[in-house]
């Protein structure tokens, strides 16, 4: 089988699952929307506007010419996605916007993703519906006037295609200066280690995304600047793809392990280097050591991505290289990738030392950090030294130190007493302050550190061709922590694409409960391992 074909055979596999999360009814009310949940279980009371974007994957199965898709040129998929688009405009509001969690949210990221499905199906199916031009427009003109809370760059990248695709649809210049101030912005929040910020800082994944939109961008727009920021991305990004084809994880801002190819397929036409990378996870993925997306809220946007890595693939590919022996320090990022002998280190200084090693290419160990179970007032409470915080660290060559307080966990969760009290809010104020809504849920679900009275201390020290980690923990009393243990794939802020599995993770907890237990008072916890 062709490296190329597992883009395209990985995404097809996911079109039966989209089309069983579709209304394909053309009598039923809801006709054309991807929220099962809404219109078939009816355990929500509205519809999430980002499934829409699930008209893409469609539309592309639909122009995939493989021997063996089921879905190629099949008449009926230009139906149901045309209703897919009216549906995405029926279910939008006035002013062009759509929901995504709760209702009178408009979602920024929910109403770009599917706006850009939406226009890039129109296109492939060459559809002729004035009213579908109409609601395209109206939602254009609420994106380009709207600015979402948190740096959330690869939203920023995708909005400002949306508008330059659009433009070029209805050949106008309506959204000219709002192009130019989006890419300008999602420009300045480029590191110049080359990765741009998401949240807190870093994350490998969502930088990939970022990169697919900006390739598009400039393929439609060519410009210095933004060649300029692509070089520097795709050259960071090659440091992220792991020995063993995996990418990303635990260690980046937001824990994910998205991996989208399209705009390193796109950029490989004038930087070859960018298809190493691409190349380097197809091995990844030929291995199936791609995480899963197949849930109903998020099986869309690498499906369609790969559909597109699949279809502007580049035929003359590089010889893949081996990245060179040493250490790469990003100070901003504050991750560290240290390749030694046999081994590759990725340590995360701004998550406690959260790090994965490889040994000859192998996953060996996932590590996210000390976490504790604590009861305080009978109820149970996460304690975990994961979070993003500004940690004491000293950067040695043979010695690597990061210490500080640990954090409770975000373990917010709705309860029906929540909900009414949100959807109470939302249905009188917080319909016309969506944005301080959703400030208030990044603050209690994503973003900060609330201090908990444990200090952890890690050092790694290379010694004898190993890596060797010594954990300490400090309290003053032992008596509530219940379980104690590390794990290797905790993460304990919500992020819409973490949490997925990935099949590296098949990692058991290393339990410290009874190394706790025989814990005097005051006394520290110490652990030491070498790998």
């Amino acid at each position: 089988m062709s490296h190329r074909n597992l883009f395209a055979r990985s995404a097809l596999a996911n079109i039966p699952k989209i089309l069983t999360l579709l209304d394909r009814n053309p009598h039923s009310p809801t006709y054309g929307c991807f929220d099962r949940n809404f219109w078939h279980y009816k355990i929500i009371d509205f519809p999430s506007g980002m499934a829409q974007e699930f008209v893409l994957p469609l539309a592309l199965a639909y122009d995939t010419d493989l021997p063996d898709n089921p879905f190629y040129r099949q008449p009926v998929l230009r139906d149901w996605v045309e209703a897919g688009i009216i549906y995405a405009a029926r279910s939008a509001h006035k002013d062009g916007s759509c929901d995504d969690y709760f209702p009178y949210e408009r979602a920024s990221g929910a109403a770009a993703f599917s706006l850009l499905a939406c226009i890039d199906s129109y296109v492939l199916f060459r559809l002729n519906n004035s009213a579908i031009l109409q609601f395209f427009s109206q939602r254009a003109d609420w994106l380009a006037s709207h600015q979402e809370s948190g740096r959330l760059s690869n939203h920023q990248a995708l909005i400002t295609l949306c508008l330059l695709l659009l433009s070029h649809l209805l050949q106008t210049s309506r959204w000219q200066r709002a192009i130019a101030q989006r890419l300008e912005l999602v420009l300045s929040w480029q590191s110049s280690e080359g990765w741009f910020q998401e949240y807190e800082g870093c994350d490998p994944g969502y930088n990939t995304m970022t990169i697919s939109c900006l390739a598009r961008i400039y393929q439609l727009q060519p410009d210095a600047k933004l060649k300029e920021a692509l070089i520097k991305a795709v050259k960071l990004a090659a440091h992220f793809v792991h020995p063993d084809g995996s990418y990303g994880g635990e260690y980046a801002s937001r824990n994910t392990y998205n991996f989208f190819p399209h705009g390193f397929e796109l950029i490989g036409r004038w930087m070859p280097e960018a298809l190493q990378i691409s190349d380097r996870f197809l091995e990844g993925l030929a291995k199936g050591l791609a995480p899963c997306y197949a849930d109903d809220h998020i099986i869309g946007h690498h499906t369609w991505n790969y559909l597109l890595a699949w279809r502007d693939f580049v035929p003359q590919r590089p010889t893949l290289t081996t990245p060179p022996q040493g250490r790469l320090w990003l100070k901003e990022a504050k991750i560290l990738i240290e390749r030694r002998e046999n081994t590759v280190l990725y340590l995360a200084l701004n998550k406690g030392g959260v790090f994965k090693l490889f040994r000859n290419n192998q996953l060996i160990i996932s590590d996210t950090q000390i976490s504790l179970q604590v009861e305080i007032k009978n109820k149970l409470k996460n304690c975990v030294a994961h979070l993003v915080d500004a940690y004491e660290m000293t950067i040695g060559d043979d010695e690597i130190t990061i210490a500080g307080t640990m954090g409770w966990a975000k373990q917010k969760q709705m309860t029906p007493l929540n909900l009414l009290i949100l959807r109470a809010v939302m249905l009188t104020f917080g319909r016309f302050f969506p944005n301080l809504i959703r400030k208030i849920l990044q603050k209690l679900l994503i973003t900060g550190k609330q201090n908990a009275p444990y200090y952890f201390r890690r050092k790694l020290c290379w010694h004898s061709g190993q890596w060797c980690i010594t954990d300490e923990v400090y309290t003053r009393s032992w008596h509530n922590v219940i379980y104690a243990g590390i794990g290797g794939d905790q993460t304990s802020i919500y992020v819409v694409m973490s949490r997925t599995f990935q099949h590296n993770q098949m990692q058991s907890w290393f339990n410290l409960t009874q190394e706790v237990r025989k814990l005097a008072l005051g006394e520290p916890l110490k652990i030491e391992r070498c790998f």
